[in-house]
C-alpha cells in the first residue's frame, strides 16, 4: 500500500446543531465497540508459490517401529523353537484357537477391526499431512527456504501494535491464512486507531516475508468500565 493511499484525506466537519450536541456527545461515550472483521482488498501479488514444512515424525514413527519389531522377533522366536522339537507358546495356541472358533460378526472382532482401521487411517493421515502448522513459510531468497514461528510473528505485531496511539492493549493471534487483533483504546476515536492499526499491522504483515500474505481482522474497543 503506497503512501498516497495511507494517508488521512482532509474532511469537512458540520457544527452540530446547538440542541443535538449534549446528545450527540453523550452516544460517543457509550459507545465501546468498533468494526469487526478487517480484509485487506489491496495485498501484494504472490512471489512464487512456497510449499509448507514437512515433519518428519520421528514419535510416531519410531513408534510403529517399536511394535512391529517387538510383534515380528516374537513370532520369529516362536517359529524356531517349534522348528526345534518345542511346543508354541500358550498365547499363539490360544490366538489360533479364537481365530478358529469366533465367528467374523463377533463384536470383538469388530471392535478389534475398528480400532486396527482407526490406526491405518491415522497412520496415513499422518504420512500424507505435511504438519508443523505453527511454522509459516518465508519468501525463497537465493535458493534458500526459511519458516517464521507463528508465536513469533505473531509477537512482533503486538510490539508494532503497542505502538499506534490510544491502544491500551492488545492481542495478536498468527493463523496460516488471517491475522486477528483485538485491541483496547484508552483515548482517541476508535475508528481513527482502527485505521491507524490497519495501516500498521499491514505493514508489519508485508515487512514478515511470508511466501503467502494472510489477511489481517482488526477489533477495537473500549475498556469496560468499573
Amino acid at each position: 500500500m503506497s503512501d498516497e493511499r495511507t494517508q488521512r484525506l482532509p474532511t469537512l466537519e458540520k457544527e452540530p446543531a446547538p440542541h443535538t450536541a449534549r446528545e450527540a456527545t453523550a452516544a460517543d461515550l457509550e459507545q465501546t465497540t468498533s468494526a469487526a472483521g478487517y480484509g485487506p482488498a489491496d495485498r501484494p501479488e504472490q512471489t512464487g508459490r512456497t510449499g509448507r514444512f514437512w515433519s518428519v515424525r520421528r514419535l510416531p514413527a519410531g513408534i510403529v517401529a517399536l511394535l512391529a519389531l517387538a510383534a515380528a522377533g516374537l513370532l520369529l522366536y516362536d517359529l524356531v523353537s517349534v522348528r526345534a522339537g518345542n511346543s508354541a507358546m500358550a498365547w499363539r495356541r490360544t490366538l489360533a484357537d479364537e481365530m478358529a472358533t469366533t465367528p467374523v460378526d463377533d463384536p470383538k472382532v469388530l471392535a478389534s477391526a475398528c480400532v486396527v482401521a482407526l490406526l491405518g487411517v491415522w497412520l496415513i493421515t499422518l504420512a500424507v499431512t505435511p504438519g508443523r502448522r505453527g511454522l509459516l513459510p518465508m519468501r525463497e531468497t537465493a535458493g534458500a527456504r526459511a519458516g517464521l514461528e507463528r508465536t513469533a510473528a505473531a509477537l512482533v505485531l503486538r510490539d508494532r501494535a503497542m505502538q499506534v496511539s490510544g491502544v491500551q492493549s492488545v492481542r495478536v493471534a498468527v493463523g496460516r491464512r488471517k491475522v486477528r487483533a483485538r485491541a483496547r483504546a484508552g483515548f482517541r476515536d476508535l475508528h481513527d486507531v482502527r485505521g491507524d492499526l490497519d495501516s500498521t499491522l499491514g505493514d508489519g504483515i508485508r515487512q514478515l516475508g511470508l511466501a503467502r500474505q494472510p489477511g489481517l481482522s482488526v477489533h477495537v474497543e473500549r475498556p469496560k468500565r468499573r
